[in-house]
């Protein structure tokens, strides 16, 4: 009894001292990075509108006529360069035939195409039902094969690098890279070639994703909206203002020779893309984003398949800002507005403020203020700014303008994934290399949907679903809350008792596709 009597007392002692002064230098920390977070939206906001009034559009800035045979009817489909395509993939069994099967569709002259399906599955009969199918196009005159490694040395950049050291390659002058879920328009190539046949300086020609299943479920369309603003601003922006940004690994064109040139693939970090695409610009190559060609393809419509890919796309980069810091700034082809603009904008800003603020800040910092009045955060930094920030996030996709809510909710739910996995890549910890491929459901739940009536529904045990990170982040929040409710004064409760209970739907599981087992 004497000793619980004395905590409030010990609190008050250790309050004073120790947690004020740590409590305000980490706001104003995280002012900081609000702050600088607020400027790169804002700069964006402002470069994306100028884009679109100057119409600085890729077709003004670059030559990039049609090839055709009619030019010099002696060379005939000579006159088009040979390009090859390459699908890796891995256990794909829901979505192989489509990438497949559209890129085998590709207008392009056939003696032109080669096609390779580099399959790193170890499922025996998800191997042979890809090399059916690769046989099954080879048959209809499609100039394809179907290739395989003994390990998966590398994942993904040791396969792409493995189908490059066949002799035939070397009459290939672009290389096109689509994951499996990925399915280009007959016309990608006569849209995307043109820039690299007539402009030498350029290495690379990015597409952009369209999401087939976007409305799947509201964890898909919350994807869409961040994707949409990466797409459609900070793409577009980067490739106008500094011919540089990062290649999305699927849905681009390399010219081989800047391939080569840059060392070519590197399985140094899980971001084999970014690697690959820094490399090139630091040797002065130039990339061109092209928002208007779009390549269809699946978002993970599960929670784990979402957390996994958000732990590579978090962990990597930071993991590889980590390892190119010093090669960069001691680089001396570019210039150093180049230099700033990849190691502030691309690297600091985007991959390692955005996530660590988000969490660090609204669901530990400012929670943790209401226990401790002496210290006061202003409105400007948590209410003006993250509102702005989500503003400008918002123009990707207008159509879910009414969905802001939840998405600040769920965004700043999976910072806390992107928080861990960041820190993990900047010092190289345990699941560093970690490389778990994306789950794509192809038509698999409209199958099960069609079988429900004959087969016994049985959806995963509770306690598959449970996320203890999210329910024990939750728990500490909504307790905030009902501190904030009895003694505090700036009404954080609200925010606080929304975002718990975020948390809590993500930690029961209750979020994405719930997928029935068969």
């Amino acid at each position: 009894m004497d000793a619980a009597a004395g905590l409030p007392d010990a609190w008050s002692q250790v309050r004073a001292p120790l947690m004020v002064p740590l409590l305000r230098l980490s706001v104003a920390v995280c002012l900081g990075m609000a702050v600088l977070l607020f400027l790169e939206r804002l700069y964006m906001g402002v470069v994306i509108v100028g884009v679109k009034l100057l119409r600085r559009t890729p077709e003004r800035r670059y030559k990039c006529d049609p090839i055709a045979e009619e030019e010099d009817p002696e060379l005939g489909s000579a006159a088009f360069p040979v390009v090859l395509v390459q699908i890796p993939m891995f256990n794909e069994r829901e979505v192989y035939h489509l990438s497949i099967g559209a890129v085998c569709g590709l207008s392009w002259p056939s003696d032109r195409l080669v096609v390779q399906v580099l399959d790193d599955s170890t499922d025996p009969i998800i191997k042979e039902m890809v090399r059916l199918e690769c046989e099954r196009w080879a048959h209809k005159g499609i100039n394809i094969t179907y290739q395989t490694r003994e390990d998966r040395k590398g994942y993904k950049a040791g396969a792409l690098k493995q189908g490059m050291k066949h002799g035939y390659v070397r009459e290939c002058e672009y290389v096109v890279i689509f994951d499996a879920d990925f399915q280009p328009n007959p016309d990608y190539l006569h849209r995307t070639i043109p820039y690299l046949h007539h402009n030498p300086e350029i290495a690379l020609v990015q597409g952009r994703w369209r999401f087939v299943n976007a409305d799947e479920c509201l964890m898909t369309r919350m994807q869409e909206m961040s994707l949409d603003y990466h797409f459609k601003v900070e793409q577009e922006v980067s490739s106008s203002v500094c011919a540089f940004f990062g290649f999305n690994g699927t849905a681009g064109v390399w010219r081989i020779a800047a391939l080569n040139e840059a060392g070519g693939w590197n399985d140094r970090t899980t971001v084999e893309d970014m690697d690959l695409a820094i490399r090139a610009s630091l040797k002065g190559w130039k990339f061109v984003y092209l928002g208007d060609v779009q390549v269809k393809s699946e978002l993970p419509s599960t929670f784990k398949a979402f957390r996994f890919q958000q732990h590579r796309w978090s962990c990597g980069p930071a993991n590889l800002f980590r390892k190119m810091l010093m090669e960069i700034v001691t680089n001396k082809k570019v210039t150093i507005w180049k230099k700033f603009h990849v190691i502030y904008n691309f690297f600091l800003v985007r991959k390692i403020v955005a996530h660590i603020v988000t969490f660090t800040f609204y669901c530990i910092i400012i929670p943790t203020t209401i226990f401790v009045p002496e210290v006061h955060i202003p409105k400007w930094g948590c209410v003006y700014i993250p509102s702005i920030i989500t503003l400008l996030n918002s123009v990707g996709t207008p159509r879910s303008f009414h969905l802001l809510f939840f998405w600040i909710l769920f965004e700043n739910v999976m910072s806390l994934h992107r928080t861990k996995a960041t820190l993990i890549g900047l010092l190289e910890a345990g699941r560093v290399n970690e490389w778990v491929v994306t789950e794509k459901l192809g038509n698999v739940l409209k199958m099960k949907s069609a079988n429900k009536a004959s087969t016994k529904k049985s959806f995963m045990r509770m306690w598959e679903r449970l996320n203890i990170p999210e329910l024990g982040v939750g728990a500490f929040l909504f307790s905030c809350g009902w501190y904030d409710v009895a003694f505090g004064k700036d009404n954080f409760f609200i925010y606080l008792f929304f975002q718990s209970m975020a948390f809590f739907v993500v930690g029961v599981g209750y979020v994405g596709t719930i997928v029935p087992q068969s």
